[in-house]
């Protein structure tokens, strides 16, 4: 296919908003996301849902001849889900649990676009179990004009005050524009100190039988 771009992920997480936003330019970092993923041939893991900005970057990534696989609760479906078509491969679990589990291990790497509690809530957990050891996969959040600058000066303010080291603080990659943070996660290398190796974890919760690559 002509534009491809190589890429060392076969499957990216999207953490996004069941909403649109009130401007423009979400729902347009979203589809620009989308294009981004079908350019590089990488198949799109998100939470199911077939509204707002979910909607859009899973239509996008299907339209372009990429697998879609969305995760939901049960309790979760008749909510999230409009009625028509699915797009794509839908997965039911059982709890919000098993969903980010699912998403983890079905993921080579994760990226956050703006949305609300949800959205930050997966994004951190996702943070948190790279500084704990349980998976060394690139953490990525785009920063959407500036929607997510407020988060990251909390992050640098937990490094000046102590609770947050410095080399834990380079897990999270951002940036304003989908091209520039794919760029950024290809050259990801973990350099932040582990609190235990994989190996010390029930990787069976995340449907493992060893540790990850």
């Amino acid at each position: 296919m002509d534009g491809e771009i190589r890429t060392r992920f076969k499957t990216i997480c999207v953490y996004c908003g069941s909403n649109s936003g009130n401007r423009a330019v979400f729902s347009d970092a979203a589809l620009d996301l989308g294009r981004e993923l079908v350019k590089r041939r990488i198949d799109l893991v998100y939470g199911g849902g077939s509204v707002g900005l979910m909607g859009l970057i899973s239509q996008t990534v299907h339209a372009g001849g990429c697998d879609v696989l969305g995760i939901i609760p049960s309790a979760l479906m008749p909510i999230e889900q409009i009625s028509g078509e699915t797009i794509g491969e839908v997965k039911k679990v059982s709890d919000m649990h098993e969903r980010k589990a699912e998403m983890a291990r079905r993921s080579d790497a994760f990226i956050a676009l703006p949305g609300g509690y949800g959205t930050m809530e997966e994004l951190l957990e996702m943070i948190t179990w790279s500084q704990l050891g349980i998976h060394d996969k690139p953490v990525g959040l785009l920063n959407v004009d500036g929607y997510y600058n407020p988060l990251l000066a909390l992050f640098d303010k937990g490094v000046e005050e102590g609770f947050i080291k410095t080399s834990a603080r380079e897990i999270v990659i951002s940036a304003a524009k989908a091209n520039e943070l794919l760029e950024k996660m290809e050259l990801y290398t973990p350099r932040h100190d582990q609190v235990a190796s994989r190996t010390s974890w029930e990787l069976s919760q995340l449907g493992y039988s060893k540790p990850p690559i």
